[in-house]
């Protein structure tokens, strides 16, 4: 039997190695939280330093998700004929270069480039895991292994928000770019435990399998899903999702130090919601059944409009009340709206590529705007209060297509 054939009777649901392949792609999407909030908790220092405005760093931390709008797609279709284990390995190599790029960059123009790399790595972790997860898992367990690895991410956010400033910036006397250059080392060496865990003969077996899969038309079934008008709501749910979340990702320290909090305090705040996202994210997707998945989405969303109105408490019970709604709400909000996504009729694992790119590539349109119109309409109004109504907007949409979608599906 060669290396790469199928064992007799091999099927990867039942393989006690899923769970060895569900460690990699925690750590991998460890590293991409981590390199997503790794600017938040340094956006005083670094503005400083390089003499950017609000607006300006607005831009720079909505690079790498300008570049994602356009690359998921492409990647989704990559990652479907190459397989996940090269895939995510490249998406390993981009991001640890991102994180270097960034720890020299120079202005405003340098460190925009920096940031954008991370949007030709981020794509592969965010389609192939899901990808990833619908090959390996079924039933009751995929639900928990989504829960499972979408709590890696907001882990790695919250290291992110409360280590930067209060440990690793003191360690290298306040050098933001000494801090930036360990995160990048530390994401390398990650990418080594994913190549060794996937280089098993068990995910050998799982890669010969989907290799010898029937090969579709890829711009043929893009075409199919987006005729489907509940797939169309699902990717637009996703913009609004992705406009809250990493709006938040990016601007809750610095939205905190607003109300004059130090650094350090404000990047411990804001692991709050993080921290309450990863028992989300366990907890709830697992309760998500086909039929409650849209209530419970009603109540997320629900939770993420109160949640930005009670942001503008100045400090106190209100404040941590937000912070606790918000993360709650945060945490497995994306997660429910991928599982409604693949229930979709006519998408399923073998379309997971192409359906994670399209879903992706579209909710990096509000990953975009998010930090962006933050930034704008901040320096506009010298504040965060007119941004954090925004956000409630925001909110009150996604709860209408919400509605849509139910009717949708109902009808």
């Amino acid at each position: 039997m060669s290396e790469n054939s199928e064992p007799r009777g091999f099927k990867p649901s039942t393989n006690p190695f899923r769970w060895g392949v569900l460690v990699g792609v925690w750590l991998s999407y460890f590293c991409f939280g981590l390199t997503m909030v790794t600017l938040a908790p340094l956006v005083t220092e670094i503005s400083a330093d390089l003499n950017l405005t609000h607006s300006q760093m607005g831009t720079v931390l909505a690079a790498w998700q300008s570049v994602y709008i356009f690359s998921a797609i492409p990647l989704g279709i990559l990652l479907d004929r190459a397989g996940t284990r090269r895939a995510i390995m490249f998406a390993f190599a981009m991001i640890a270069t991102s994180v270097a790029l960034r720890a020299n960059a120079s202005g405003h123009a340098s460190l925009f480039l920096a940031v954008a790399v991370f949007g030709l790595g981020g794509p592969l972790i965010s389609v192939g895991a899901p990808k990833t997860i619908s090959l390996w898992f079924e039933g009751k367990e995929r639900g928990l292994a989504m829960g499972v690895y979408m709590t890696a991410p907001t882990l790695g956010s919250m290291v992110g928000l409360s280590l930067t400033n209060s440990l690793f910036m003191p360690m290298f006397d306040g050098n933001w770019r000494s801090v930036l250059m360990l995160y990048a080392v530390f994401i390398a060496s990650v990418s080594l435990v994913w190549w060794l865990i996937t280089a098993h003969k068990s995910c050998r077996a799982a890669e010969s399998r989907q290799a010898k899969s029937p090969r579709q038309s890829q711009s043929g079934i893009f075409l199919r899903l987006i005729k489907i008008p509940a797939f169309r709501i699902v990717l637009t749910m996703a913009v609004g999702i992705f406009f809250i979340n990493h709006a938040f990702n990016n601007w809750l320290p610095e939205i905190l130090r607003s109300k004059d909090m130090n650094a350090v305090d404000a990047g411990y705040l804001a692991t709050l919601p993080v921290a309450l996202a990863v028992v989300s994210s366990l907890a709830i997707p697992r309760l998500a059944t086909p039929k409650r998945r849209i209530p419970i989405l009603f109540c997320l969303f629900t939770g993420l409009g109160l949640a930005s109105l009670a942001l503008q408490a100045p400090d106190g019970p209100v404040l941590i009340a937000a912070l606790i709604l918000q993360g709650l709400a945060r945490g497995s909000a994306m997660t429910l709206c991928i599982l409604v996504l693949l229930d979709i009729p006519n998408v399923g694992s073998e379309r997971a590529g192409v359906a994670g790119g399209m879903f992706f590539s579209a909710a990096e349109l509000g990953g975009v705007m998010g930090p962006v119109s933050i930034g704008v309409v901040s320096d506009m109004s010298s504040g965060f209060s007119s941004p954090l109504y925004m956000m409630t907007g925001v909110s009150v949409i996604l709860l209408g297509l919400l509605i849509i979608l139910r009717h949708q599906k109902t009808s």
